[in-house]
């Protein structure tokens, strides 16, 4: 396989991306929004909004790079989550960049024609079987499992339905076209006790409400949510075979943009226990052990301007203005 860096741009200049990226001055915080909008469940929305997110999706595969790539917009975005790695997980700007990311995203869906909101699939909801879900719809969702008539065959976990035709160019730290990947974890009834399909037990409802009742502090949230049902969510969709949602270029799945609506849903909660004091409660350490403040500036590489934390932790405001 190509490395990444063997095909793309010369390294002295992501460099000289990375280095202008971070000399960027964030911007001020928007000002509040009056009327913020319902992000949506995906089972909640109308076939109209499901077939209208499904059509932008495939439209930004027709997008060329922003970032001076040779691919697609598509493909931007798991190209920066990629690169990005370091400083975007394991990070106390895990929740805030991620709420930006997918803030992006959506604006890019809407250039595209899509009219709509973020969409989230409620994993919570669906733990006890969440391979059932509509979400995974072969005719109006993100297509399911992977194929399964060649277990062994490596990159052969292509998914049906209407983004089976999607071709993510990047897949880890490799230059590898490929349809878009998925193996379940499935079930094991003869465990003791019988463990569920997609590790299931371990993102539900129960289990967010525990999150959500003893974590009283940022940092003990953040690390709760992104260390328990974040990772086992990716987990559980990638399976074995390590299927787009395993590597870091995790954003080649579609569901990744859902999925991180919904842990951004599970943050908003969390905010709205106690909006006086959680709002703007942000602490823990940044790539380099440097303590995190509201100032710290989070980097897009020039998919987007780069903006400080701060602008991202209320949902309220101009550039958000959402809820759930």
């Amino acid at each position: 396989m190509v490395a990444i860096k063997d095909l793309l741009v010369p390294l002295s200049t992501l460099s000289a991306l990375l280095s202008t990226s971070l000399a960027a001055p964030a911007t001020e915080a928007p000002a509040t929004c009056t009327n913020p909008v319902l992000r949506k469940e995906w089972s909640a929305a109308t076939a109209a909004e499901r077939s209208s997110y499904l059509k932008a999706v495939l439209c930004l595969a027709t997008k060329p790079s922003r970032i001076g790539l040779p691919t697609t917009l598509y493909d931007d975005f798991s190209y920066i989550h990629n690169q990005l790695n370091l400083h975007i997980h394991g990070v106390a700007q895990f929740l805030p960049w991620h709420r930006y990311f997918i803030h992006v995203y959506e604006a890019a869906l809407k250039d595209c024609g899509y009219t709509g909101v973020a969409m989230y699939w409620d994993w919570a909801k669906a733990s006890a079987a969440p391979a059932s879900d509509p979400v995974w719809s072969l005719t109006a969702g993100f297509g399911g499992n992977g194929n399964t008539s060649t277990p062994n065959v490596p990159m052969s976990r292509c998914i049906d339905g209407p983004l089976k035709t999607l071709r993510p160019t990047y897949y880890g730290e490799t230059v590898r076209s490929h349809c878009v990947l998925r193996d379940f974890v499935a079930a094991i009834p003869q465990a003791d006790p019988p463990l569920q399909e997609m590790i299931g037990w371990q993102y539900s409802q129960e289990v967010i409400d525990g999150i959500l009742s003893s974590n009283p502090t940022f940092f003990t949230f953040h690390s709760a949510l992104e260390g328990g049902p974040h990772g086992v969510v990716h987990a559980g969709i990638a399976g074995w075979s390590n299927g787009d949602m395993g590597p870091l270029t995790s954003p080649n799945d579609p569901i990744f943009f859902l999925h991180h609506t919904m842990v951004d849903r599970v943050w908003w909660q969390w905010q709205q226990g106690n909006p006086g004091a959680r709002t703007n409660d942000f602490s823990g350490n940044e790539f380099g052990d440097v303590p995190g403040t509201l100032d710290t500036v989070m980097l897009m590489n020039s998919l987007a301007p780069n903006r400080k934390v701060g602008d991202f932790m209320s949902t309220k405001t101009g550039d958000l203005c959402y809820r759930y």
